[in-house]
């Protein structure tokens, strides 16, 4: 396996990486960077997730939607075992190249969540003085697929 991070900029001065140019993407200590995922469209927040160096490479590569999954340690296309592929219509980074920001197209039934919800931001937390310990309340949280029939377990 080749170094993917060796596809990207080096990382030069504070002005340089603000500034300037260069796509030279800040990996954190465990080789992650955040990937906030919105509708294209309706520009809504579908998903939250990390990229490494080969999941953002190839996803710059293909114009597919690639993550790092932290609970299986290993790389992940969206979509490839539901069918809800998310086209990349633009990749956009922050000023300080920490964090990244995909506005995709969803596949199929347009559900980016795994529960089948089109959002994984399907909960609202209270907030005020005395929301701390509130429930929890459901918003968009309409189920496009049910995910016992696309998530088989062998």
């Amino acid at each position: 396996m080749t170094d993917a991070s060796a596809a990207f900029a080096a990382r030069g001065s504070h002005h340089e990486v603000e500034e300037g140019l260069a796509f030279a993407p800040k990996f954190d200590r465990d080789g992650l960077i955040a990937a906030i995922v919105t509708d294209a469209e309706a520009g809504g927040v579908l998903m939250f997730a990390y990229m490494n160096a080969e999941a953002l490479k190839a996803t710059i590569e293909t114009g597919v939607a690639h993550f790092w999954s932290r609970s299986r340690g290993a790389l992940w296309r969206k979509g490839e075992t539901s069918g809800h592929e998310m086209s990349v219509v633009e990749l956009r980074v922050d000023c300080d190249q920490d964090a990244l920001w995909l506005r995709v197209r969803v596949a199929g039934t347009g559900a980016a969540c795994h529960t089948g919800r089109k959002s994984c931001f399907y909960r609202a937390a209270p907030t005020g003085p005395d929301a701390l310990g509130a429930a929890l309340t459901p918003v968009d949280d309409a189920r496009l697929f049910d995910p016992a029939a696309t998530y088989k377990t062998s």
